[in-house]
């Protein structure tokens, strides 16, 4: 019997235009209720944005794995976070200031999403749209609060070469190119299949009572959290192959189909 539901966001239960259809995911969620079953997001996007992008519905019943899953949310308040060592962090950034001198970095801390002041506006407004409270800045250095995680948006898509000039910090960290134009760098050992399991235990939710969704390669871990676990048809064929089934795309509302299918299905 299924308990727990957990989705990706960006490609996954959000369209390509960023939005999702409330109606439908309105009554998803009176039959997950009825179901006894638990909703939750887990994203890279910050758990503020994801309140803000579910007001319309409703967001105090919603469980954020946010932060590239270094935090839980519920009802406003914080249950669960693990953070990357100031100091750890900030040698990473001078790194990444190295690497590329016109790719974004978000230095995120409890306080806020940092950027540099000289971040173009065009990049901000992309930055936007995963993070409500953002804070600019001349230099990163002066951060003296461990950070949530430190992300990359790279619009010239090099992500996945840039990280391979990471690799001196892949004992102090965990990082991973979801995509050609990000990075998510996380606290060491922690990734979504780990703070999942934070959830489970909190929930009291198997593995074998969790139904899971994503499509990059951030979600591999993921997708290992449950045995219901569903790849998008539009995610990477490397996610499809270790996912369990494959749903339509996130343009065709494919999590909310496979939510009202198999969760109707099941006996409270």
């Amino acid at each position: 019997m299924i308990k727990l539901v957990i989705t990706d966001l960006d490609g996954t239960f959000l369209n390509s235009q960023g939005s999702f259809d409330h109606e439908r995911y309105q009554k998803a969620q009176r039959l997950m209720d009825e179901k006894g079953v638990t909703f939750a997001i887990c994203t890279g996007k910050q758990c503020e944005r994801v309140e803000e992008l579910f007001e319309e519905s409703g967001s105090d019943h919603l469980w954020i794995l946010g932060d590239s899953a270094t935090r839980i949310k519920h009802a406003g308040e914080y249950v669960y976070e693990s953070l990357l060592p100031n100091d750890i962090g900030k040698r990473i950034i001078k790194k990444l200031e190295e690497i590329a001198d016109d790719h974004a970095i978000i230095a995120c801390t409890p306080t806020s999403a940092y950027i540099k002041d000289t971040t173009p506006e065009a990049v901000v407004e992309k930055i936007r749209g995963s993070y409500t409270r953002i804070e600019k800045v001349p230099e990163f250095q002066h951060i003296e609060e461990a950070f949530v995680k430190i992300t990359i948006y790279d619009p010239v898509l090099r992500c996945y070469d840039s990280v391979k000039q990471l690799v001196q910090f892949q004992e102090d960290a965990f990082i991973v190119a979801s995509e050609a134009a990000w990075i998510d760098i996380a606290n060491k050992g922690v990734h979504k299949g780990t703070t999942v399991a934070e959830l489970q235990k909190i929930l009291g939710a198997a593995r074998s009572e969790t139904m899971v969704f994503g499509d990059g390669y951030n979600d591999r871990e993921l997708l290992a959290s449950g045995d219901y676990s569903f790849a998008m048809q539009n995610a990477f064929d490397e996610v499809k192959d270790i996912a369990n089934y494959v749903t339509k795309s996130n343009d065709q509302q494919g999590v909310l189909k496979a939510i009202e299918q198999f969760i109707s299905l099941q006996e409270h």
